[in-house]
């Protein structure tokens, strides 16, 4: 995908109506701090259009970001530590939930997780969650280059064996640093949107 044009078109609050997008969308959800809005900064090849912050729980919107007119990177808010009351997480999770059973253009939904660690309770929750709720969560091992090289395949593992991961899960080791992982992801969101799109122009 060649970045012609981004533009965030529409943040939604815990109040808010979910748009009614006639794009492709593709979701990326994560614990606070996982990298997030880097991740989404480097597919967009732009500095600071998702905010980054060392605050966890920044991100407290869904937030759509339309790119070349073409398709949606939809970034969910942040789970886990967030500095916030349980009963606003649990909005946001009602949140989250309203939003993966509504969109009818999401192709996939990404799950960041950090390279450097197993996978927390947290982790584990959501990628059940997710699975339960009919998605198979593509994962992102973000931080990569907080490794070395020859640690990645043997944390990649202990991701896959933490989550217990469907068989064929594809996990993408990942660095906003380095941009390692970005052209991968890029391909794999590609062949997603274009594949679906051809799909139904046969049928």
């Amino acid at each position: 995908m060649v970045i012609k044009s981004v533009e965030l078109e529409t943040v939604c609050g815990v109040t808010s109506t979910l748009p009614e997008n006639t794009l492709p969308e593709v979701a990326f959800a994560g614990k606070s701090n996982v990298g997030k809005s880097s991740l989404i900064n480097a597919l967009m090849n732009r500095k600071s259009l998702a905010r980054t912050s060392a605050q966890p729980g920044k991100t407290q919107t869904i937030n759509f970001y339309n790119i070349n007119q073409e398709m949606y990177l939809v970034d969910l808010p942040g789970y886990g530590y967030a500095k916030v009351s349980e009963a606003e997480k649990k909005k946001w999770g009602v949140m989250i939930e309203n939003y993966l059973h509504s969109s009818k253009q999401l192709r996939a939904v990404f799950l960041l997780i950090d390279i450097r660690h197993d996978p927390s309770a947290n982790d584990k929750m959501m990628y059940d969650w997710m699975v339960y709720q009919g998605f198979e969560p593509i994962i992102i091992a973000t931080k990569l280059d907080k490794i070395k090289r020859s640690q990645v395949q043997k944390n990649v593992k202990a991701i896959r064996v933490g989550l217990n991961v469907r068989p064929g899960t594809q996990i993408f080791p990942f660095s906003a640093e380095t941009k390692q992982g970005r052209d991968e992801i890029w391909e794999y969101m590609d062949a997603l949107v274009y594949a679906q799109e051809d799909g139904e122009e046969e049928a």
